[in-house]
């Protein structure tokens, strides 16, 4: 989970298969949410909130890493002294604000605690020299994206978009004017979770409503049975005997994989590939086997699986290189 003041961060967590935690509460009482820093003054009202919600999912947290830092002030106060009683024995409070006192009340700086119920708080204020080759990729990506912002069309010609927020937030002098501090960033920064109302209904209405679902997906299911049958029929009532019992094992195994591979959840998508290929690569030499018939549909089935197995084992290849690629040092 991840909480911000920023709402394009919302988006960018959950591109990363993370979940965002919002926030009910609305912009114009978020103060100085919008100033374009990263940890703002806020108000009581939104700082009491801040905590309820914390408050609230501390127990499922089993990591928790706080970087709230505002300047020339102490830390806010974020993780209070009971989040931490109700986390889990063996939890882990990381407090990158252990410098200016930390937002978790019983960090120690420069040291690490065990509270009470096993919770592990680390207040260490040397993060850089420990982690430093991490610190110097973070760092050498930042600059690197930065660079390719100022040159988008790649040619090493610096293009200054003022109009850019990031170019912008970043530029101190311009054309012999001082451009700092820079204007607040255009997106407004509270991600309030924008709230759906539902109707409510009587329990006879939802009893209704799901008998006319269930009705509706069950006339369905005959009709595809039904027209499935008749097709079957027709094709045996000229196709060779040899023929159907492989066209019925071909027509029992794509309905058995769509509904395998349907029911996974996307974010393991991936990580099926490996099985996946290995089930095509079996298609594959079935098929194969089956090319030398001298029945030219069979010829013709056993191609368009050769082909459409292996399209599957080289797609599949080439989504798992791109997903390990993401895990390897330039």
């Amino acid at each position: 989970m991840r909480f911000d003041v920023r709402p394009e961060v919302a988006e960018q967590v959950e591109s990363m298969g993370a979940e965002f935690v919002f926030l009910d509460f609305s912009d114009e009482q978020a103060d100085g949410a919008a100033t374009g820093g990263y940890a703002p003054v806020s108000s009581p009202e939104f700082a009491a909130a801040q905590l309820a919600k914390f408050r609230e999912i501390a127990p499922d947290m089993d990591i928790v890493i706080t970087t709230a830092l505002i300047p020339n002030r102490d830390a806010p106060e974020l993780w209070t002294a009971d989040m931490v009683a109700s986390m889990k024995p063996g939890s882990v409070i990381i407090d990158l604000a252990a410098e200016k006192g930390g937002n978790c009340k019983l960090t120690v700086m420069d040291e690490r605690v065990v509270t009470d119920n096993g919770v592990i708080i680390i207040g260490y204020t040397d993060f850089p020299s420990r982690m430093a080759a991490q610190a110097s990729t973070l760092y050498s990506n930042n600059i690197r994206h930065m660079v390719a912002d100022l040159t988008p069309n790649k040619d090493g010609v610096i293009v200054h978009d003022m109009e850019d927020d990031v170019i912008r937030g970043a530029t101190v002098t311009h054309q012999g004017e001082i451009t700092f501090p820079p204007p607040p960033p255009k997106i407004q920064a509270i991600a309030a979770k924008p709230k759906e109302t539902a109707p409510v209904l009587t329990r006879e209405e939802v009893k209704a409503n799901e008998a006319a679902a269930y009705r509706k997906t069950t006339r369905q299911q005959y009709g595809l049975l039904a027209v499935g049958g008749a097709l079957m029929l027709l094709l045996g009532a000229y196709a060779p005997e040899s023929f159907m019992q492989h066209f019925i094992v071909f027509a029992l195994a794509c309905f058995i994989g769509f509904q395998v591979i349907w029911g996974v959840a996307h974010a393991l998508h991936t990580p099926l590939m490996a099985i996946t290929n290995a089930i095509s690569g079996i298609v594959v030499v079935g098929a194969l086997l089956q090319i030398g018939s001298g029945n030219i549909l069979v010829w013709l089935l056993a191609g368009l699986s050769v082909l459409i197995a292996t399209i599957n084992i080289v797609g599949g290849f080439m989504v798992t290189r791109r997903m390990l690629a993401m895990f390897q040092k330039s």
